[in-house]
């Protein structure tokens, strides 16, 4: 008898100590479920990502297309940012139409920065440009092409829009 009323002791002792546990899980019973449906949903998703990109490279064969690419010239230090350069062409690109009242030097300056930018935007998206052979109104044709080709490729420049409307000088 005595070893039952220590176990029935013991027993409500846990109860006691164990109430606020069961109580806060009771509680927080909504949010453990809610979280765990959240890591399945996303594990689900990256699942599914993971096989459908899976089964596109092996649709376009996409070793076969990515071999003979040079990814080094990717990290040289002396290249810049995709976004830094597009910055630069747009805050050049506005100094460029809306440069009156400023001297020809600046104007030029400002014009050979911009070409200087849309070199390297060229090279940095594999676009071909002719802007160094040319001279005057070529070289402004040249420009627009290139604004253009840019514009295809992914680099979105205001005087490449057609909605946008440039000022006449």
């Amino acid at each position: 008898m005595e070893v039952g009323r220590a176990l029935l002791l013991t027993v409500m002792v846990a109860a006691v100590v164990c109430l606020p546990m069961v109580i806060a899980l009771i509680f927080c019973a909504d949010e453990l479920v809610d979280r765990l449906a959240c890591r399945c949903a996303q594990w689900r998703s990256r699942h599914r990502e993971r096989r459908t990109i899976a089964r596109l490279d092996r649709a376009v064969e996409a070793d076969a297309l990515t071999r003979n690419i040079d990814l080094s010239s990717f990290d040289r230090p002396d290249r810049q940012p995709l976004e830094r350069l597009a910055t630069d062409l747009r805050r050049l690109g506005g100094q460029r139409v809306g440069g009156y009242g400023r001297s020809a030097v600046w104007y030029e300056a400002a014009l050979r920065a911009y070409d200087d930018r849309l070199r390297l935007a060229c090279v940095a998206l594999g676009v071909m440009q002719h802007l160094d052979g040319l001279t005057g109104v070529d070289r402004e044709i040249e420009r627009v092409r290139v604004e253009g080709a840019l514009h295809r490729a992914g680099l979105i420049l205001p005087s490449a829009q057609p909605e946008y409307r440039q000022r006449h000088r």
